[in-house]
């Protein structure tokens, strides 16, 4: 076994050819086909293009039938005869079994098999006891979640089982599996001895994510966890089973940064074969030489938000403000939110100590449980048009009768009184809306009503650090506990669009296996601060020459304790406000230059390699 393994290593460091790509079928196989639930979709979807370009009919994906809003982003085909894939359907509709074909509807095209778990609903017992009986993997009864991954796993042994027939076709095949949801199929395989490699990509261990989020010291103590004491603990025994199982039987076992390969030995069992490192696509980004001014009118977005939030109370200098955020799921210690607002907090003293006018306004955007928006917030965005309707009225009845005024004038020595062109009404409607307006209460941290306010880690924390939107602060606060879409009543632009509005994106995540939140922003042309226990600041570092001087902050965090993080991304923050309009400019340029690194063009090769070794196995 191990020489196999040296060989295969060997093997790794070669490309596919074209020659092998003509003679396989590649199915990639992810819960998130044309189903939206996390950044794997974005992984899929980014990559698609550039797989579709190289691997042609070969390549299909294979998803669950499941989404509400499949049919705005799946466009059903008629079967082809010829196509493996499609014969492969045939017969699995042959079976009874709910199976569609067509094209996912983004860039590339590619073409997706989608499998309906409900459709085997009633076999579900049967299914769960073969699972218990053959692969001593027991499922709870009642979580809705496994028993769909359970089904759609058999679906896809189903699948596989057909298409590697020798009637359909005489290719060599390789599947990817992603993440434990989709892996399932993997044990089967291996029982079945089909004649079908397999390749398995955890993007982040179960248990990791889990364990990081408990245990302040995960990584210390990575080597020495129980992984079945653990997993039962957290009542997440079957997931941990099924991606530990699949981690040990696939054929080629594979993660996306080097950081999650130390969980896959430890909590898996296995050291994986290669790293698959995220790209993405950068041409949903390429703005050309257009970025900066899109920079600057998103932005203009964003004030028209910091005024109608800000300004009823008291008002600053947009030109001499700077706009910070950070965003991701709600995982309040992982995402490194903790260390994001003790770096405020000192930021904010440090500001303050030296008598700055410069101002910071942060933004988290992220997803809590929430009743409405706060009806405040909108009620002052409400004022602030108002406001901006009678300013517009009165200056469009001054500018037409100071004109008449400037024409029939014989006195050229200055201008007229300007109140005399203001009508009595609008006087008293300017005074009567900004007397609304104002208030002498502190702008809120957090635009909605969230179910447990008094229990929230952000708020909590920003109360404690007092970073409560006092006049006085250089650093402002806006807690968003939604994504930001274009229907947004508060902003009014979609989430690329905000990004690009602001001018630094912060990430200091203490578990990210990946990170896909960072690498967004420098597509955007927009400057970002990743971790090196991120899977993308790892990387990074450890490939990009000079990483901050391409709009890169690492923070660094292996074997650091949360009050040298914070000040290590304070001084980074300060750092980042001493740079002036033309240096931010300058940045961003090389920022957007440097996102070409990872676009899938350049990434792939990564993929190419592991395909490669995928077909090795195939000779054995």
């Amino acid at each position: 076994m191990n020489m196999n393994r040296n060989r295969n290593k060997k093997a790794s460091t070669r490309r596919i050819s074209k020659a092998n790509i003509n003679k396989t079928l590649l199915a990639e196989v992810a819960w998130e086909v044309c189903n939206q639930v996390g950044g794997i979709y974005t992984v899929i979807r980014s990559k698609a293009p550039t797989v579709v370009k190289k691997w042609k009919d070969n390549y299909c994906l294979v998803g669950p039938y499941i989404s509400k809003n499949v049919h705005a982003v799946f466009d059903p085909l008629e079967l082809d005869p010829e196509n493996p894939f499609c014969q492969a359907v045939a017969n699995l509709r042959e079976m009874g079994i709910e199976a569609h074909y067509g094209e996912w509807l983004v860039s590339g095209r590619p073409k997706v098999v989608l499998l309906n778990p409900d459709c085997i609903a009633q076999r579900l017992g049967e299914i769960k006891y073969d699972l218990w009986e053959r692969h001593h993997i027991a499922t709870p009864g009642d979580d809705h979640l496994i028993d769909q991954i359970t089904a759609f796993g058999h679906l896809c042994t189903l699948f596989f089982n057909e298409l590697s027939r020798p009637a359909i076709t005489n290719k060599k095949i390789v599947a990817h599996f992603h993440e434990w949801m989709s892996a399932q199929p993997i044990l089967e395989i291996k029982q079945r001895k089909l004649p079908v490699s397999t390749i398995f990509t955890t993007h982040a261990t179960v248990l990791g994510r889990y364990l990081a989020m408990n245990d302040p010291d995960f990584y210390d103590h990575l080597q020495f966890y129980d992984w079945e004491k653990e997993a039962q603990n957290f009542n997440i025994d079957a997931q941990v089973r099924i991606e530990r199982y699949c981690a040990q039987a696939c054929d080629v076992l594979t993660t996306v940064s080097d950081i999650t390969a130390q969980e896959c030995t430890h909590l898996l069992g296995r050291t994986p074969e290669m790293t698959l490192p995220n790209g993405i696509n950068i041409e949903r980004y390429t703005a050309y030489h257009e970025f900066q001014n899109l920079h600057q009118e998103y932005k203009e977005k964003i004030n028209q938000f910091v005024m109608g939030h800000f300004f009823q109370n008291y008002a600053f200098d947009l030109d001499r403000t700077l706009y910070f955020f950070t965003s991701g799921r709600f995982e309040y210690r992982n995402k490194g939110f903790d260390v994001t607002i003790e770096a405020l907090a000192k930021l904010n003293y440090m500001l303050q100590h030296e008598g700055s006018d410069m101002k910071v306004v942060m933004f988290f955007i992220t997803r809590q449980p929430y009743h409405s928006v706060n009806p405040n917030v909108l009620q002052s965005r409400a004022m602030m048009e108002e406001l901006r309707q009678t300013t517009r009225a009165i200056r469009n009845q001054i500018g037409e009768r100071l004109f008449y005024a400037a024409a029939s004038s014989e006195d050229h020595s200055g201008l007229p009184q300007l109140n005399d062109f203001i009508d009595e009404y609008w006087k008293l409607r300017l005074r009567r809306t900004l007397q609304t307006w104002k208030t002498d209460e502190l702008p809120p941290i957090v635009t909605h009503n969230l179910v447990d306010d008094q229990n929230d880690p952000i708020l909590n924390f920003l109360r404690s650090a007092q970073l409560i939107n006092k006049k006085e602060d250089n650093v402002k606060v806006v807690y968003h506990p939604d994504f930001i879409s274009t229907t947004n009543p508060l902003f009014g632009i979609d989430y690329t669009q905000f990004i690009r509005g602001c001018h630094l994106g912060i990430f200091p995540s203490y578990y990210e296996p990946w990170g896909y939140t960072p690498l967004e922003c420098i597509a955007s042309g927009i400057p970002a601060v990743t971790s090196d226990l991120a899977g993308f600041g790892d990387y990074s570092y450890n490939n990009v020459i000079d990483p901050e001087h391409k709009g890169l902050f690492i923070n660094f965090r292996k074997g650091t304790n949360f009050e040298a993080a914070a000040d290590q991304l304070a001084h980074k923050l300060y750092k980042f406000t001493k740079l002036s309009r033309r240096e931010r400019i300058d940045l961003r340029n090389k920022t957007e230059h440097a996102s070409a690194f990872f676009d899938w063009q350049n990434l792939i090769h990564h993929y190419d390699k592991v395909y490669n070794l995928a077909l090795e196995h195939l000779k054995d």
